[in-house]
């Protein structure tokens, strides 16, 4: 049974509501993706896809709005206990990686801890850019 799939997606309709219900918590659902790193693979798939760019132990859970000093939102969850699993090292390095870069990351146990996060990391005021941004000229326009 995929107890950590089944609160993911739980997670998700949670944030959709929140977003149609308008509140503080909404706007994260227009921009939450997640990283489809778990499940089990073909081999040839599994090598295709590091391949790719998939990598051991990015987070599940990504939020791409700036908030409280962040960049960004890492969000790792595991099933509500008993039926979470352990945090793998390859995990816990991600985490920290991002942490360092000035990403927010952080580690939920099961649904309710994760609604806490985001409504935590959602309520911090919007995270001010200085100066002015640097203008890029590679790449295609859009």
């Amino acid at each position: 049974m995929d107890w950590e799939g089944q609160e993911q997606t739980r997670l998700m309709l949670w944030l959709r509501g929140e977003f149609n219900r308008g509140t503080a918590v909404g706007p994260a659902h227009e921009h939450a993706y997640a990283v489809p790193n778990g499940g089990s693979r073909h081999g040839l798939e599994a090598a295709k896809m590091k391949q790719q760019g998939v990598r051991s132990g990015v987070s599940d859970l990504v939020i791409p709005i700036a908030r409280g000093g962040y960049h960004g939102l890492y969000l790792e969850l595991k099933a509500t206990p008993p039926r979470d699993a352990d945090l793998a090292e390859s995990q816990r390095v991600w985490l920290a990686r991002m942490e360092a870069a000035g990403y927010c990351a952080k580690l939920a146990l099961g649904i309710e801890q994760a609604q806490a996060v985001i409504r935590e990391y959602m309520a911090a005021p919007a995270t001010e850019t200085l100066g002015e941004l640097m203008p890029m000229v590679a790449g295609a326009d859009w």
